[in-house]
């Protein structure tokens, strides 16, 4: 029943998306908490075109007309990402900038990340907080430069995370902040997923060639390094008196840049990036103005040789579920904290000390104490957990439950997440889980699930 398992995921999903409910939807940096429009509401990218020309199944999600899957099934997408690669439509998601000489200082009073402390270029993984510690939303934050930070939101949680930036954002000004904020929805957002191990011969600079101007005039390599930003810490391209400065993340990338303006200086910086991905695997997320989002899409299929797939929301939840990734609204919501939710990483050190951040007194006791509850991942027998399923102690006891859970396409069985009680969170812990009202074996194991290959510099 392996395909008939990945066959009922692609129904779960259709289902769950197309019913969706406030606080109870699929909502990460893929799904989104927000209930489906109706269909005459749905908005659409600037690539639903091309995602119906390549067979994309378009399903109503978050208020948007997104592809669940295309020609290839669930299980062949999930598969083709970690042999070769993914190219995913997140244009639906919410970027912006905040400018200004207290950026910083004000984003950190809402986040619990160290973004002082990040060397320009780089970021992270991060929670918005409230002020009894639980997650607002999950975000990736970069920083620019020491004036300028760059994040990406939820879709479905875009007005309630814009509402609350933004909120917080004009008492800080009255208070005398210097801080502005600018939401990028002229731009497209392509994530680009592939294995660590073919990027280095990924054809960058051809693929820029294609798209972009090949001019080396002082007015197109502006125009292009206003078209191209990198986001999600990997690489940023930044214009200083018309020389530019790049992360050597990809020499390949940097090539394509120099081929357009081989006359202009190209500084290589002296360290380099950290990777984040929704999928476990090496990639990056292209920010680029709407007009070019389709120009860039067909570039990297067509220079991948057919190597790079385009994919929906369904292989992306598999795909971060085996990665032991957070789905906001189903594995972390308003009354989870982050070290509840196993996201402790994400809160730096010098946060740690100093607090600053809604909700600090709840989240920095629990890193003392310990959580009452804690986030694990479990395999199971029998039909795939689904959230909200029970699960129960060896002795019966209910002691937590699925936040999320399916099939594993690369592991060929049951993978789920869910919350248990603290001192029953161990590894090789057994339990009982219990769906359509029958008792199933589980044990308790490490995550991620299938080992991640993010890009790590020598």
């Amino acid at each position: 029943m392996r395909g008939g398992g990945l066959w009922q995921l692609g129904q779960c999903l259709s289902r769950r998306i197309a019913q969706s409910k406030p606080g109870s939807a699929l909502k990460p940096r893929t799904f989104a908490a927000a209930p489906a429009a109706e269909p005459a509401e749905l908005k659409k990218t600037a690539l639903y075109d091309f995602h119906v020309e390549n067979g994309g199944k378009m399903v109503p999600f978050a208020g948007w007309s997104m592809p669940l899957q295309y020609k290839d099934s669930i299980m062949d997408s999930t598969l083709n990402c970690r042999a070769a690669g993914s190219l995913f439509d997140v244009s639906h998601m919410c970027g912006l900038s905040l400018r200004g000489r207290d950026a910083i200082p004000f984003l950190e009073t809402l986040v619990v990340a160290d973004i002082a402390g990040m060397r320009p270029g780089t970021g992270s993984l991060t929670v918005f907080t409230n002020e009894r510690g639980g997650a607002i939303d999950d975000s990736v934050v970069t920083k620019v430069q020491d004036d300028h930070v760059y994040l990406v939101v939820n879709a479905g949680c875009r007005d309630k995370d814009l509402a609350h930036i933004g909120a917080h954002m004009e008492a800080f000004k009255k208070k005398g902040g210097v801080v502005d904020w600018h939401i990028h929805d002229e731009r497209s957002l392509l994530a680009l997923q592939k294995s660590v191990h073919t990027f280095n011969d990924f054809p960058f600079s051809e693929i820029l060639l294609l798209v972009f101007s090949s001019s080396s005039s002082k007015s197109n390599v502006e125009r292009l390094i206003n078209c191209v930003m990198v986001g999600v810490s990997i690489l940023y391209i930044a214009r200083t008196s018309y020389a530019i400065f790049y992360l050597k993340y990809r020499k390949a990338f940097v090539v394509g840049f120099a081929l357009l303006c081989h006359h202009f200086t190209l500084p290589a910086l002296s360290h380099l990036p950290e990777c984040f991905s929704y999928t476990g695997e090496d990639g990056f997320e292209i920010s680029v103005p709407s007009e070019k989002a389709v120009d860039l899409a067909k570039a990297i299929l067509e220079k991948s040789e057919g190597k790079v797939r385009p994919t929906g929301l369904g292989a992306r939840d598999s795909l971060r579920l085996e990665a032991g990734l957070c789905l906001y609204g189903n594995d972390m919501e308003q009354h989870t904290t982050p070290v509840e939710a196993g996201l402790s990483w994400a809160i730096g050190k010098r946060r740690r000390k100093e607090g600053g951040f809604l909700g600090a007194d709840v989240i920095l006791k629990q890193l003392e104490e310990g959580p009452p509850v804690r986030r694990v991942g479990f395999f199971s027998t029998g039909p795939p957990p689904r959230s909200h399923s029970e699960i129960l102690s060896s002795n019966g006891e209910k002691i937590g439950e699925v936040t999320s859970g399916g099939f594993s396409p690369c592991l060929k069985k049951n993978i789920a997440m869910g919350y248990v009680k603290s001192g029953l969170h161990k590894p090789g812990t057994e339990v009982k889980i219990i769906i359509r009202g029958k008792s199933n074996d589980g044990v308790i194991t490490k995550m991620p699930f299938v080992p991640t290959k993010y890009y790590k510099p020598s």
